[in-house]
């Protein structure tokens, strides 16, 4: 079937016809998709429907422009576009709504979304690109509005950077820059932030990049009146029309009904951005929700009798019925029956995707029910199981969990006994776990040899006379190496550039390696970011740079639902490995503190959290990062930069381990633990510990996600029976985590003498100057008195009260 043909040679008037029946075809084929998947839901059959009644035909003008090697960063109504280009079929669509864990087939996410999230497979089983110049390309969705927009402005980005970059390595990525980044999104989430900090990014940059708004005048039951000014989007944005004298977007509009117009109008977008590299906004107007927002509500609720009406009148399924009447392309008699035939392939499709879903179910159902039976005749406590196999038995459509809930609960009643039936139970519950449990869990972080936990250690290496630099020489030099060795890689952020970012470790490199490279952003780190994920996912190495952590807020949503999620929520058949750049800790005052870290660890895991003590170490993250395939988040010591470090004559070479701590002083009294720069401040009183005759051995984390991998922490706490964690977040932040994992992931606690201790910031956000920071973080004199008060604790007479 031919899906999206060459509409810029003539085609006869049969061909037309062909091509306008067939998409009337898929319109219809979505349409009865989400008209039987609400039933679905309301049936209990699926948790949760929100569909893309409605927007069919626009989705089909859209689909027309699109080419292999594009890229798709849209939301969950776009269901008619994905079967439109033959990513989508009606089984996989029901698939989706039963959340099959069988990624064969639900291809879009393995279950781990609700329905109307889509994807494409950008790698293959063992995490190689596929060749994406050949292949129609989606990112994956995320339920979060205006949430796509940051990634569509870097999948656009990378379109410029494979067209102006030399040396770039294009193979499986681009044909010379001539890809768009589509995006979609309903009108009332313009409202985000994120909207607007995209839409003025591209504006600037000037990317490839098409937004098509679907407008059906509401967000959820809240009018437009209430959502933008004048009701009207592209009416408030005519100030980004470009003109002859300055760049800017081109503005469309177009009715969601028009089928012919919506054509034209896909068409002449395409071409705009394709050809010129500037951005295209599609205003799509007078479209309707025929089923309301999703299956939590009716839209009865919110709209008028008349807006209802006037929806029934103008839904572009029927326009488009009507105008193949009109123009003499079908008679209501051939319409008719490809509706009936669609309504019949549906539903067909649909008993077959559920069957597939629920039989494997089914028939351990039956395997458990029969175990259970043996379970009973051999207990002394049947009669408390046999209500249990009753209440299996009646289950007619079971989920794994109603299998797993009534095994658990009889292996209960069989404490205290010992046979071969029992045996039977435990075995088949640990195997179904063995078996489930990955399917819900995998790759959270790559699973394949490209893993960053793979690459191994390289140590710094010195000259007899290596020379003292300052860290921030250290940095830049590692940074110049990299771009100099691999032309995909790339920085931006604020003051990066021209400056060479604020504490000048990307001094002179862009000079050296122009302003595409090393790049100048706009104060918007939620978009910084979406550069780096959407080039990332497009093959290029891309390094995003927000000045300080604590900005790092401003981006959280997007680092934590999109970039955080991304490999998890393909199931690894999509990564971004963007690095991400950042400084912090110990500098002054509310805004500048640096050290939200049990946030950072809460609402990131997917990446890799990198805390290096010196500027050498965040060098040999970089490196290691580089290597691997997975995002991590690296930051480095404000105060640092000005340190003094020796000159590794290795420096391009050096890897930094991730997952593993370094002991930086041996000891036999505590083990402190700590990471960053307050890791120096412990050093340098593990040292006046000495004096008063405390042996500390001082560990650095340096990798807060992952953690201790090797477990060298509970190593220690065998020889010194002690443990205090010293860290600049608040009360229960970081110091809290990592506690958690030395005692219950290491067990570390059995080889305690003494209640384990954390030593953190003041509760509140570091107070300004000097003393502000002495009073609010945990100084040298705080961990000298804390680390003496746990040893006169043990032993008085040796030490005795301090204070």
């Amino acid at each position: 079937m031919q899906l999206i043909p060459d509409l810029k040679n003539n085609i006869s008037f049969e061909d037309f016809k062909t091509e306008v029946l067939n998409d009337y075809t898929i319109a219809v084929k979505s349409r009865e998709c989400s008209l039987l998947g609400r039933r679905e839901v309301l049936t209990g059959k699926a948790k949760f429907g929100i569909f893309g009644d409605g927007k069919e035909v626009p989705q089909l003008a859209m689909a027309k422009a699109f080419l292999k090697g594009d890229w798709r960063s849209g939301y969950y109504r776009d269901q008619t576009f994905m079967m439109a280009i033959g990513k989508l079929s009606i089984e996989q669509f029901f698939a989706g709504l039963y959340a099959n864990t069988d990624l064969a087939l639900e291809p879009m996410s393995a279950g781990r979304q609700m329905g109307g999230h889509f994807t494409t497979h950008s790698l293959d089983n063992n995490g190689n690109w596929k060749d994406l110049t050949k292949q129609y390309n989606s990112s994956a969705d995320i339920s979060c509005t205006a949430g796509q927009m940051p990634r569509l402005l870097g999948l656009a980005q990378a379109s410029k950077i494979f067209r102006k970059v030399k040396g770039v390595n294009t193979s499986n990525f681009s044909n010379n820059g001539n890809e768009v980044a589509w995006g979609t999104i309903g009108n009332a989430s313009t409202s985000e932030g994120l909207f607007f900090e995209t839409i003025n990014a591209a504006g600037v940059l000037q990317v490839p990049m098409v937004i098509s708004i679907w407008d059906d005048e509401y967000g959820i039951s809240v009018h437009a009146k209430h959502q933008t000014t004048k009701e009207n989007i592209s009416e408030i944005l005519k100030g980004f029309q470009r003109d002859s004298e300055q760049k800017g977007y081109e503005i469309l509009r177009v009715k969601g009904w028009d089928y012919a117009n919506l054509i034209e109008t896909y068409q002449e977008a395409s071409a705009i951005a394709r050809e010129e590299h500037v951005p295209v906004l599609i205003h799509v107007t007078e479209l309707t929700q025929p089923q309301g927002h999703s299956t939590s509500g009716s839209h009865e609720r919110y709209k008028s009798t008349e807006r209802l009406e006037w929806e029934r009148n103008n839904d572009c399924n029927l326009k488009m019925r009507e105008w193949i009447i009109e123009s003499g392309i079908a008679t209501n008699e051939i319409l008719t029956e490809i509706e009936r035939n669609l309504k019949k392939e549906v539903r067909e499709a649909k008993s077959k995707a559920w069957n597939t879903f629920l039989n494997p179910i089914k028939k351990e159902q039956q395997e458990l029910i029969s175990i259970l039976n043996s379970v009973a005749s051999s207990s002394i406590n049947s009669v408390f199981i046999k209500p249990i196999i009753h209440s299996l038995s009646n289950v007619s459509e079971p989920t794994r969990k109603d299998l797993l809930s009534h095994a658990r609960k009889t292996l209960r009643h069989t404490l205290g006994e010992t046979n071969a039936h029992k045996q039977q139970l435990k075995n088949w519950i640990n195997t179904i776990i063995e078996n489930v449990q990955p399917k819900f869990s995998s790759h959270l972080y790559s699973e394949t040899e490209k893993s960053a936990l793979q690459v191994n250690e390289v140590k710094p290496s010195y000259n007899k006379d290596a020379q003292q630099v300052d860290g921030r020489i250290i940095i830049r030099d590692n940074f110049d190496s990299m771009f100099s060795n691999h032309p995909e890689v790339l920085v931006f952020g604020e003051d990066t550039g021209n400056i060479g970012d604020v504490n000048q470790g990307l001094e002179g490199l862009q000079e050296k390696y122009g302003e595409l490279r090393v790049a100048d952003a706009g104060i918007r780190e939620a978009t910084i970011i979406g550069q780096g994920i959407g080039m990332a996912l497009r093959g290029l190495r891309p390094i995003a740079e927000i000045q300080y952590l604590d900005y790092v807020l401003y981006a959280l949503n997007v680092i934590s639902d999109d970039l955080a999620t991304l490999h998890y929520r393909t199931r690894g058949m999509q990564k971004a490995p963007l690095i991400i750049r950042t400084r912090g800790h110990r500098l002054e005052g509310i805004w500048h503190s640096g050290s939200q870290m049990g946030g950072l660890i809460n609402l990131m895991r997917g990446i890799h959290i990198l805390v290096p003590r010196n500027m050498t170490k965040a060098a040999g993250f970089y490196n290691t990062l580089l290597q691997g395939d997975e995002p991590g988040l690296v930051i480095e010591c404000l105060n640092g930069y000005r340190l003094k470090e020796r000159m590794p004559n290795n420096l391009s070479d050096i890897k930094t381990p991730i997952g593993v701590v370094e002991t930086v002083k041996t000891g036999t009294d505590i083990t402190l633990v700590s990471y960053g720069s307050t890791l120096r401040i412990v050093e340098q009183t593990a040292k006046e510990l000495l004096t008063v005759g405390i042996d500390a051995e001082v560990i650095d984390v340096q990798s807060l996600l992952p953690f201790d991998l090797n477990h060298d922490i509970a190593k220690s706490i065998t020889k010194t029976n002690r443990v205090m964690v010293i860290d600049e977040d608040v009360p229960g932040g970081a110091s809290a985590y990592i506690l958690n994992e030395i005692l219950n992931t290491q067990n570390g606690y059995q080889f305690l003498d003494g209640q384990p201790k954390t030593l953190s910031a003041k509760a509140h956000r570091p107070a300004y100057g000097n003393d502000g920071d002495y009073f609010s973080k945990p100084s040298a004199e705080d961990i000298f008195e804390a680390v003496y008060e746990v040893m006169h604790e043990a032993n008085p007479d040796d030490y005795p009260k301090l204070r």
